[in-house]
Order: structure tokens, then sequence, then C-alpha cells
């Protein structure tokens, strides 16, 4: 059997990681004392790079990883489901890690055992991932895709686009009378966040609104904020409508607008973002932004299916509005003045 990497990490005292970057090409994260000791112990032991070995293994892989936040959201069922659609006409497996929610060593590992596995390709799903973390990715040479996020790296997604998303559900409110428009549950530090607050401010400022900081609600796009929004907006006299930022958003805020003895939506305009299955299995059913989860699945699947590691892809998913019930004209004076 010839010399492996593993072989050389040992006697070099390094990690594999290491080697196979020194031996790749891939230095920037070395220092030229330890690329020039690694690569001279691979001669010494008369190492070579089977690379065949390595194409050979992804190609012949019948296993795809899906790797997903801890978030307690419902949206990424349907992306799920999609996965395993296509995946199934394929004749692959499915395999799924969870990374924690905002824990980047738990992010790490979790990439670093998918990596360890023989996996033909890895789709990421609502991930902002750590420096550490997409270093780890981007090195192991295995292709990948992120799924319903689409941040500022030059990466391969598969997306809604969160600026319009921001932009469009809060021109959709300003076209239904309401000025005085909160934003509701998400993360204001996440790139997702930051993308929807400006979209949201973008509309406000179009039409001669004034943005108001206290009515974006930091969370992470769960029902308990939700709840916790609405225990802060009812105690504002000027509010008239929401866009939730998650159908659990919009869902914790229309029960607690009623603990709080207003009617939805002629009290309060909720409009939620995502439009999964939730929205209408509720009353009042949830007016949405709605993103077309399955399609992500579907297509960052057969994306990784026929990967050319040499193609850029990313790809923005239309979004559309669906009326539902949680929504109406601003006709009166809001039952919170």
């Amino acid at each position: 059997m010839g010399v492996t990497i593993k072989d050389i990490a040992k006697r070099a005292n390094v990690s594999i990681a290491t080697v196979s970057r020194a031996l790749s090409g891939k230095n920037k994260f070395n220092s030229e004392k330890t690329i020039k000791k690694i690569q001279a112990l691979a001669k010494e032991m008369g190492y070579r790079k089977n690379t065949a070995a390595v194409e050979l293994v992804t190609r012949s892989s019948k296993v795809l990883a899906v790797i997903v936040s801890a978030t307690k959201t419902n949206f990424a069922n349907p992306i799920i489901d999609g996965i395993h659609e296509e995946a199934y006409k394929h004749d692959l497996n499915v395999i799924i890690s969870y990374a924690g929610e905002k824990e980047p060593q738990r992010q790490y590992e979790a990439i670093k055992t998918i990596i360890e596995r023989s996996v033909k390709g890895i789709l990421l799903l609502a991930l902002d991932l750590s420096e550490s973390s997409y270093k780890l990715l981007s090195e192991s040479e295995i292709p990948y895709i992120f799924l319903s996020i689409s941040n500022n790296r030059n990466i391969p997604f598969i997306a809604s686009n969160d600026y319009l998303i921001g932009y469009q559900a809060t021109n959709y409110l300003i076209g239904q009378g309401h000025k005085n428009i909160a934003l509701a549950g998400l993360d204001t530090n996440s790139y997702i966040g930051k993308q929807r607050i400006a979209g949201y401010r973008k509309a406000l400022i179009e039409n001669k609104l004034v943005l108001r900081p206290e009515w974006i609600t930091n969370g992470l796009f769960t029902y308990d904020d939700g709840l916790k929004t609405m225990k802060y907006f009812g105690k504002n006299p000027k509010i008239t409508a929401v866009i939730a930022c998650s159908d659990l958003v919009g869902l914790g805020i229309a029960n607690q607008a009623v603990s709080l003895g207003l009617h939805v939506p002629t009290d309060l305009s909720i409009i939620t973002i995502d439009g999964t299955n939730l929205c209408n299995l509720v009353r009042p059913t949830l007016t949405s932004l709605t993103q077309d989860f399955h399609q992500m699945g579907i297509l960052g699947t057969k994306y990784l299916i026929g990967n050319d590691k040499n193609t850029h892809y990313s790809k923005f998913i239309d979004v559309k509005i669906e009326k539902r019930k949680s929504d109406c004209p601003l006709t009166r004076n809001n039952k919170l003045s």
C-alpha cells in the first residue's frame, strides 16, 4: 500500500487537512516553513497523489448529505422533501446532519463529519457559515450548494432574494393603506436579516414613510419570537401592520393579538414570510409572501447530481404574495390607539 496523507500528517505532527492543503496548492492558511516541510516529507516518503481515487469516491457515492441549522422553524421540511424526491429518481440516499444555531464549533464538527464520509455532494440549508467552517467546506473538494440563503461570498446557491422579500412585503402593506408597519422576528445580525431590513427600508423611503428602528424586532424566526413581539407591540399605539419574518412568527403574533383583545385583521394586519402549509391551518389563515422551498430542494439536488466543479451556479427563485385572511385595507383607527 502506498504512502497516504495520513502517514505524512503523522510524521510531520500536523493535521491531515494541513497536509492536504499544502500538497494541493491551497496554501494561504499555512506558513511557508510548514509547506516546505510537508512537501519535503512527501517527496522523501514517496507520496503520489491519487486524484483518480478522490474523483472515484465522489462520483460513485450514492449518498447526498444535508446539513441544516437547528432553528425552530418549519421551512426546512419542504426543502428536504424536494431533495428526497429528486434523489429518489437517481437511486440516491440522503443523510441529514444538524449544525446547531449560531454555534460555530458544532457547525464545524457537522461539516467535518460529513466530509469524512463518502458523499456525492452536500446541501446546506439556511446556514450562515463561520469562516473556519466555510474554509473546511471549500477545501474538501466535495461539490456543495447553499439553499435558502445567498450570502456575499462567491458560492453556489439557490434561494429567494431576501432584499426583494422585504421590499415586496412592505410595498404590499403600503398598498393596503398602512403607514406604520413593523418588521418582526428576524435575526438582525444575519445576512438574511440584513437583506430583508434593507428591502423594508427601501420601500418605506420610496413612499416617504418614517423608518423606526424600534419597530424592527430581533429573533430567530420562532413562534416564541412572535409572542414576544406582540407583547411589545401591544403597548404601541401606532402600529397597524406587521411583517412576520416566518410563518411561525406570524402565528405567535396572531395568537398574542387575540390575548390582547385585538382582532386580526381589522385591528392588526399580518403578512408572513415563507408561505408553508401552516398558513392554511390556522385561523385566520395567514397572508404570505410565499417561497418555493420544494423547488429549491429539487434544483439543488439536480445541481449536485450533474455538477461541474468549474461552474458557479446561483439562482434566485421567484416569490409570490398569497392573499388569505390576516390582512385588510386600513379603513379605520387601529384598536391599539
